[in-house]
């Protein structure tokens, strides 16, 4: 019939018109004074020193990772993991997703990038805190690893050393578990963490948007399970090469969680 749009479209024009309006309420609402930067500032505070008196810990996450291809077109990469941390210099982290299967293991001495999927490893000498590993990894190794921030003993000076802005936007649900909400600009990146409300300010939900990217992708760590307060295994971050063979860090280049080259049109 003239006039009338086919499903897809009328569905996608409804979108359209009611996310500029949920968007136009949400604009409105980031200028009112009841959500503080001091507010924002002092929750991200707490769950930092709440996260620093945690001697072991545990968690089970999941994490969307997005690109953007020439042609503008978003996609989203998807993994799962796990994190099992002893301060202050003891951490096993792992994640798997469709491209790679990596796992990390620091023993207070050394440091293993063990590729699953590559059936090698590499291996540099480390002593020092979980803190300054985070940063070697980044600095010297060009391996990132977002969540890790969350890991921090000192999360709060890390993560708020470039904000420019801070808001405590209210409150969500993730997986069921009541949070409040924080949302924080820097120059490069803009950061949303969703925290468990209450006397345990742990951290749910992680956002960040690359402001500096065409299309603004985001990362995104979202912690299903968590546990806190239990006594490690004494060989719980042990590494056991098995018959994977040790390679130079370069190698490890392509052990990543997003596939070297992606472009439209070719399959997996």
């Amino acid at each position: 019939m003239a006039g009338t749009f086919p499903t897809a479209r009328r569905a996608s024009r409804a979108w359209r018109v009611a996310t500029v309006l949920l968007g136009a309420g949400l604009l409105s609402g980031l200028a009112s004074p009841a959500w503080s930067d001091e507010e924002a500032m002092q929750l991200l505070k707490k769950t930092s020193d709440y996260m620093a008196k945690q001697q072991t810990i545990s968690m089970k996450f999941d994490s969307d990772i997005e690109i953007v291809t020439p042609s503008l077109q978003k996609i989203q990469f998807a993994s799962s993991g796990e994190a099992l941390l002893n301060r202050p210099d003891k951490l096993r982290l792992s994640r798997q997703g469709g491209y790679s299967d990596v796992e990390l293991v620091f023993d207070g001495a050394m440091v293993t990038l063990h590729g699953k999927n590559a059936n090698a490893y590499v291996q540099t000498p480390f002593t020092g805190a979980i803190d300054g590993l985070v940063d070697k990894l980044r600095a010297e190794l060009a391996v990132d690893a977002p969540g890790a921030d969350l890991l921090l003993a000192d999360m709060f000076k890390q993560m708020s050393a470039d904000v420019l802005d801070g808001k405590h936007i209210g409150q969500g649900v993730v997986d069921g578990v009541e949070c409040e909400h924080l949302a924080f600009r820097g120059p490069e990146v803009d950061w949303q963490l969703w925290v468990e409300s209450g006397s345990s300010p742990v951290p749910r939900k992680y956002v960040i948007t690359s402001k500096m990217v065409a299309g603004a992708p985001q990362y995104t760590l979202r912690i299903k399970e968590w546990k806190a307060g239990f006594a490690a295994q004494p060989d719980a971050f042990a590494f056991r090469p098995g018959d994977a063979k040790r390679v130079e860090m370069k190698e490890a280049a392509g052990w990543d969680e997003v596939p070297p080259a992606v472009s439209e049109g070719t399959a997996r």
